[in-house]
């Protein structure tokens, strides 16, 4: 398995959803006084694809040229990878893999492979640019047994990992029960990995967006 096979990007679709979430990716470089609270690495946990699909780019819910979408909510998930100061990391490489609509994984070991969504790519790909900025659409992810619902990110660039965390559903009710986000305790930490996942303003389907900026522990310099 090559891990740092080059990434592919879906450009339509990241201009589509770029525009739709309202240009939310549009800062001042150098604005921020302070540094910013970095996001908190968390485990990469036994379901990273031991086989990666063919199909590795930002659009989970079409694989290839399929013409079936995956099973769930449609969520365009978006944010920006940054540093400690607020500046844009561009050329970083964002992981995704989660959970398909019916709690499985990828990985050949998730429990119950057998109703794994065939149409659901369960793993993806994205290449930031000038403003940081990473985009994909999947599904918003639904709790299994033993965890809350969360979507786990690497990021790497130049071929070194420089952080793997988890981003979890605000407002989800097995989050004060999930160990592996309780032990990030109760501050800016935990805070930093909460996003919401809100109605898609004008969407005739139902579909979600959700917005997860990724601080590195680094500065402008590192």
């Amino acid at each position: 398995m090559n891990r740092n096979a080059r990434p592919s990007r879906r450009l339509l679709l990241g201009s589509l959803g770029l525009t739709a979430l309202g240009g939310a990716f549009c800062t001042i470089p150098g604005a921020f006084a302070e540094e910013l609270t970095r996001t908190p690495a968390q485990t990469e946990g036994p379901f990273y694809p031991d086989r990666l699909p063919l199909d590795t780019d930002n659009d989970l819910l079409i694989l290839n040229n399929g013409m079936t979408p995956a099973v769930g909510e449609v969520t365009h998930l978006s944010g920006r990878v940054l540093d400690l100061r607020g500046e844009p990391v561009r050329n970083a490489v964002v992981e995704i893999w989660q959970v398909d609509g019916r709690g499985v994984y990828l990985h050949s070991g998730s429990s119950n492979a057998e109703r794994r969504d065939a149409n659901f790519q369960g793993f993806g790909r994205f290449l930031t640019g000038s403003t940081g900025e990473y985009y994909f659409r999947t599904v918003k992810p639904i709790p299994y047994p033993g965890r809350t619902s969360h979507i786990h990110f690497k990021i790497r660039k130049s071929g070194r990992e420089l952080l793997t965390t988890q981003c979890y559903v605000r407002g989800e009710a097995g989050n004060d029960r999930d160990g592996i986000l309780r032990s990030l305790g109760a501050g800016p930490a935990r805070e930093a990995v909460l996003v919401a996942f809100t109605p898609l303003p004008n969407s005739r389907a139902g579909e979600l967006t959700a917005k997860f900026d990724i601080v590195l522990g680094m500065t402008p310099q590192g």
